[in-house]
């Protein structure tokens, strides 16, 4: 069984590296003193904030691993290649919503970049796919819970 690629743009690699170093070399170490704390209270059986630290120790090492494992499989795409002709990974596309009268400004990235707060969607979220390989001057239709939207393509760049 082959792992799928986790695509990301060289931002949300940086992003992932620098999370990651800081929790190998803050964060571990931060528990595990807290962890050291709690064991000189005593009696470890009933020590919340013993409980608590290896709680949050356990948080931290999985948070690492899943890093690790999207590193491992990481595409990065390189921006200077992407074409401007048509909506892509790493474009910035800005839409008009036609139903609201709305502009919007996307920027298409990898499942494991999205972040719907900087208005980083995701190739794979429903808006994402409608506009992938939609070109300047496309009116595309996205499939929401209330029926189906009307976007018009209005801008592509990096």
């Amino acid at each position: 069984m082959s792992e799928k690629e986790i695509i990301l743009t060289r931002e949300g690699l940086n992003k992932i590296e620098n999370e990651l170093e800081y929790l190998k070399t803050v964060r571990r170490k931060e528990v595990a003193e807290r962890i050291k704390e709690a064991i000189a209270f005593g009696d470890i059986s009933e020590n919340s904030e013993y409980d608590e630290a290896k709680n949050e120790q356990a948080q931290v090492e999985e948070r690492i691993a899943k890093l690790e494992m999207t590193l491992r499989k990481a595409k990065v795409i390189d921006e200077t290649e992407i074409s401007l002709d048509v909506v892509s990974i790493g474009t910035t596309v800005k839409v008009k919503d036609l139903d609201f009268d709305e502009i919007v400004e996307y920027t298409i990235v990898g499942s494991a970049e999205a972040d719907p707060y900087e208005l980083k969607i995701s190739n794979e979220s429903p808006v994402g796919r409608s506009l992938l390989g939609g070109k300047v001057g496309d009116i595309v239709d996205v499939q929401v819970p209330d029926g189906i939207a009307k976007l018009e393509i209005l801008e592509i760049k990096r």
